[in-house]
């Protein structure tokens, strides 16, 4: 396993809880503004815009169409920042590892299928996990190999 996945392994751990909390149903930024009890037209001002490009701006951010840089704007105008990551749904390592099982065991049913073809003895149950496990630590080493396939 690389050190790269490691290291972002590590970083995710601490933000996978940020990933359960859920976005205000109107948004962030209208969640915030109202709590600072900023009104439209007071924002609009901050952002140097008309008041009804604010209620344009708020429902973009609800339907999830908002650009990341408009986002950054308003939230600086709140005085908040935006916090942008992709959270993997589990460590990346164990990503890589369950695609290098998946492919190796694909490989090993194209060989086993092949020695069945030809009347070869296919190995025993031992040194077949053997080399699926050997196979496996291959593929990890360049993971790029991991993804040409679906």
């Amino acid at each position: 396993m690389s050190d790269a996945i490691r290291h972002l392994d590590r970083r995710f751990t601490a933000l996978r809880p940020l990933a359960k909390s859920q976005r205000p149903p109107k948004g962030w930024i209208r969640a915030v503004r109202n709590a600072l009890g900023m009104t439209t037209a007071q924002f609009a001002r901050r952002l140097k815009i008309a008041q009804p490009s604010v209620v344009e701006l708020e429902r973009s951010e609800a339907a999830s169409s908002i650009t990341l840089r408009t986002l950054e704007r308003a939230a600086e105008a709140l005085g908040c920042r935006v916090v942008y990551a992709l959270i993997p749904e589990q460590p990346l390592a164990e990503t890589v590892r369950e695609r290098a099982q998946h492919v190796a065991d694909k490989k090993m049913a194209a060989v086993e299928h092949t020695m069945r073809l030809e009347d070869q003895a296919v190995r025993a149950k031992g040194t077949q996990a053997a080399l699926r496990h050997k196979l496996i630590e291959d593929l990890m080493r360049k993971p790029a190999r991991l993804w040409d396939e679906e």
